[in-house]
Parts: structure tokens; C-alpha cells; sequence
């Protein structure tokens, strides 16, 4: 194809290239529509007069003009038609160069859209990764809050387990003295592994799912700052969410704790043996009356502590120390960042677990009383309940009341210590 390529110096303006082609009449439309396809390229086609007298001459002169600003591109020029030889012709030329370039554009803009939501994608994902690794560590922060007060209060425990497993009759004192002389110091952490293992998963369910139900509800009500309901009613789901989840591990421990559970081995024995002859439901005995007394409990627990968080972040006190906190935020540790202080923190904790622990103890008492059951001698909830008064009267209700409210007492007000701690060490947001 007989074709002169000539270049022109660089057009006005920032990157601009101007070119021209002499094109054959059959190939002029076909490059024209081609180079019009380009973003940023500005096309003319026509002829001039002296090609038109001289026969097999090129009969056309495209003139091409391309910029580019900032590496970013081809800038997007417009498309004009210089006089031609033929006006049937050359419309028809310009019409192709100009639908050329629209489906061009249409196919840029297409694209475009699928960048944009290639990009929300991986924004979505970004932010999908960021809350799981979130819940991740809220969980944790949890988990480790449960295990430190566990171990730490498991004698208080062992002693509550004693009055409500064993119907013991003793004193405290005597009590401890028996373990003491008996079983040694361990004894009184005899079964904190597989208390461990029940409450650290049941803690960090029900601290995460408090705080997911409580923002869930605040959102839904457009309130400006969470109402005490919403507090009371994101509690209760919370207990009895960990509960429904974490029940199978608390009737082992307490099947463990019962006369003869020695005999049947550790977590996996106690397990088995129940499977293998109750069943496997009889892993969640108890469960009507746990829900029943975890609801409430969590309600109080969760609201008890918030109302009492909330009145001191209110006080003139609470204000100036959350100024003081945003103004060394940077140099301050994690202690200095508890909102209420290490000492509010473990008060409010302390005070919240034990109004939770005395409201719902009643319930508590026949849980562990359906858990020791087995199959022959089985009752339901209420039948258990009238039981225990009949045999001891309603203070039989309240059995082992004392040890659990020592034992709840630092148990509540470290595991809230050291779960608000371990959100600030691990960035929970």
C-alpha cells in the first residue's frame, strides 16, 4: 500500500504530537476508524485539490493529533472532517470515525464500571478480614479473662461445689480443713483444667456477643447513647447464647465433681461413659433452667456494670479523667487507659457479679441438681425444685450462697479487670 508517512513538530500544549498520513481511498475509512478508536486522538480525513487531478494519487490526508498528561493516558480529543474529495463519501467516513470512537468510549466506560467494583470487592474483603481478626481477638480477650479468674478463685469454686454437689453440711472452715488434710493443696483446684476448659470458651462467647447485641440494638433504636433496656436485653441474649454453646463442658466438670466421678476418668471418660448410656443429649441436662437463670443473670451482670460505667464517664470526675486520657493517649500505658481505673474497674465488676450471682442462684442450685441425675431417677425442673424444698426447706435454694458470693466476688470483678485490659493490649475496636 503506497503511503507517506510525515511527521509534524509537537503541538501546542502539554504532551501534544500532531501526524499525517496520505491514505489509499479503500484503506482511508478502515485506519481512520481505527485511529479514532485510540482514547486521546483528535482525526480529520479529506482530500486536497491538487491529489484529486493526478489519477492514482492518494486521494485523502488523515491528520492525527494525540496527547497524553501526566503518564496517566491518551487525553481524549475531538473528532473533525476536513473538506473531501467526495461529501457522500467523506460523511460516511466521518460517521464511522465518530462510531468508532463512541464504542471505544462506551467500552472504556464499561470497563471502568468493573474496576470500580473490583475495587469495592477488595475493599469489602479488606474490611471483611479486619472484623474477623477483630472478633478474633475480642474472643481472646475473653478467653483470657476467664482462665486467669478461674484459676485464681477455683478453691471458692471447689468450696461452692462441695455445699451444692455433695449436700455438705459442715462449716467453711472444717470444709477447707477436710480438703486441706485430705487431698492437699491441689485439692482445692482438683477439676480448674476442665473449668477452664467450660468457661473460657462460655466468657469469650458472652463478653463478644454482649458487646455485638448491645451496638446491634443501639443501631436499630438511632438513639444517641445505648438505653438501660438495651443493656438488660443484649445481656440476657448473651448468656444465653454462651450457655446453649458451652453447656455440655459444665455438666462433665460437674459430673467429675459428683461421688464416684473419679472412677470414670478425666474429660474424655466422663464424655463417653455418659454418651454410652444416656445419650447424647444427656451432655446438655439442665439446660431449660441454665437458660432460664443465664438470661437474667447476663441482664444484670452486663447492666449492672454498664449503668454504673456510664454514671462515673457522666460525672464531672469521669469527664475530666476521659479529657486527660485523650490527651495522653500516646504516652500512656494500658492501666492508664482503663476508662474507670484499675480499682473502679475491679469495684463495678465485683459489684454487678454478685447482684447477678444472688438474683439467679435458686436456679443455679437445681441446674447442678438435674446435671448429677441419671437416667433411672430423672425429674424435670420443677419436680427437682420441689424436691430440694421439700428436703431442706427454700433455704435449701440458697445452699452454698456464702462460698459462691466469696467466690464470685474476685472472680466477676478480675475476669472484668482483665478483659478490658486485654481489648486496650490487643487493639480491640
Amino acid at each position: 500500500m503506497p503511503w507517506l508517512e510525515m511527521w509534524l513538530p509537537p503541538a501546542a500544549g502539554e504532551g501534544a504530537v500532531a501526524a499525517g498520513l496520505f491514505l489509499e481511498g479503500g484503506d482511508a475509512a478502515a485506519h481512520g476508524a481505527l485511529l479514532a478508536a485510540m482514547p486521546g486522538c483528535s482525526v480529520s480525513f479529506g482530500a486536497g485539490a491538487r491529489s484529486r487531478r493526478r489519477r492514482g494519487a492518494p486521494p485523502g490526508f488523515l491528520s492525527l493529533t494525540m496527547s497524553v498528561k501526566g503518564g496517566r493516558g491518551f487525553v481524549p480529543g475531538t473528532v473533525g472532517l476536513l473538506a473531501g474529495a467526495e461529501e457522500k463519501g467523506g460523511a460516511e467516513e466521518a460517521e464511522a470515525l465518530v462510531a468508532g470512537k463512541k464504542a471505544v468510549e462506551e467500552v472504556a466506560l464499561a470497563e471502568g464500571g468493573v474496576l470500580v467494583l473490583q475495587e469495592k470487592e477488595k475493599e469489602k474483603d479488606v474490611r471483611a478480614g479486619a472484623g474477623a481478626m477483630n472478633m478474633t481477638k475480642h474472643l481472646w480477650a475473653g478467653a483470657v479473662a476467664a482462665m486467669v479468674s478461674r484459676t485464681l478463685v477455683a478453691p471458692l469454686e471447689r468450696l461452692k461445689l462441695e455445699y451444692i454437689v455433695r449436700g455438705e453440711q459442715r462449716n467453711l472452715f472444717e470444709l477447707m480443713h477436710a480438703i486441706a488434710t485430705t487431698q492437699g493443696l491441689k485439692g482445692f483446684w482438683k477439676g480448674n483444667f476442665v473449668n477452664i476448659l467450660r468457661t473460657a470458651p462460655f466468657k469469650a462467647v458472652n463478653f463478644y456477643a454482649y458487646d455485638t447485641y448491645r451496638k446491634q440494638l443501639h443501631k436499630w433504636s438511632g438513639n444517641e447513647e445505648t438505653t438501660n433496656f438495651e443493656r438488660f436485653i443484649a445481656g440476657a441474649f448473651a448468656g444465653v447464647t454462651a450457655t446453649m454453646m458451652c453447656i455440655p463442658m459444665d455438666t462433665i466438670r460437674t459430673r467429675m465433681v459428683a461421688p464416684g466421678g473419679e472412677a470414670l476418668g478425666g474429660v474424655i471418660g466422663v464424655a463417653r461413659h455418659m454418651i454410652q448410656t444416656e445419650g447424647f443429649f444427656s451432655l446438655y441436662k439442665g439446660l431449660v433452667p441454665s437458660l432460664i437463670s443465664m438470661a437474667p443473670s447476663g441482664a444484670v451482670f452486663y447492666g449492672v456494670y454498664d449503668i454504673l460505667k456510664m454514671a462515673y464517664l457522666h460525672s464531672p470526675e469521669g469527664k475530666k479523667r476521659v479529657s486527660m486520657m485523650k490527651q495522653q493517649k500516646q504516652e500512656a500505658n494500658a492501666l492508664d487507659q482503663l476508662e474507670l481505673g484499675t480499682v473502679r474497674t475491679l469495684l463495678y465488676g465485683a459489684i454487678a457479679g454478685c447482684c447477678a450471682e444472688a438474683a439467679t442462684y435458686p436456679f443455679e442450685v437445681v441446674r447442678r441438681q438435674l446435671q448429677m441425675q441419671v437416667k433411672a431417677t430423672r425429674m424435670n425442673a420443677f419436680a427437682t425444685c420441689l424436691k430440694i424444698v421439700d428436703q431442706g426447706g427454700v433455704p435449701a435454694l440458697y445452699a452454698g450462697l456464702i462460698p459462691s458470693l466469696l467466690q464470685v466476688l474476685p472472680s466477676a470483678s478480675i475476669s472484668y479487670f482483665v478483659y478490658e485490659l486485654m481489648k486496650i493490649v490487643m487493639k480491640v475496636e
